[in-house]
């Protein structure tokens, strides 16, 4: 994920025990992280939410400043982050939500080059990996 540095890796590794299918859903990774909130109701008053008491202060740290780094370097969270910004959010609540949405969607933080789909390109001109691979090796497909 871009803004997570080696020590911050570190103490997110540590955190979740360098298995992440511990948790059965992103919910709950973010549960633990203490970046979902809970129901805070009594009574007939319904639909207060706020951070829960028990969650690992260690993961929360390294989600939040990764995602405070994040905001300055990778357009994509840096766009979300404005985007909470102008629907009246602050600071702090457009950050976690970045952060929620990051332990929600990896995928769409990972860096690493993804293979490419072997399936037909607009124009109709074979697989996009035959496309692709050659003009790769200098040759028209």
């Amino acid at each position: 994920m871009p803004g997570m540095g080696p020590i911050t890796g570190a103490e997110f590794i540590a955190a979740t025990g360098g298995d992440l299918s511990a948790f059965a859903s992103a919910d709950r990774l973010a549960g633990f992280a203490g970046l979902a909130p809970v129901p805070w109701d009594s009574g007939k008053v319904s639909g207060n939410l706020r951070q829960p008491r028990r969650y690992h202060r260690g993961l929360q740290r390294a989600l939040y400043l990764s995602t405070q780094v994040s905001v300055f370097f990778c357009p994509v969270s840096k766009a979300y982050y404005d985007r909470k910004r102008k629907e009246g959010k602050g600071h702090k609540q457009a950050v976690i939500s970045l952060a929620r949405r990051r332990v929600k969607r990896p995928l769409d933080h990972d860096p690493r080059p993804r293979p490419l789909p072997d399936r037909p390109n607009r124009w109709g001109l074979g697989g996009v990996r035959k496309v692709m691979g050659a003009r790769a090796a200098g040759r028209r497909g």
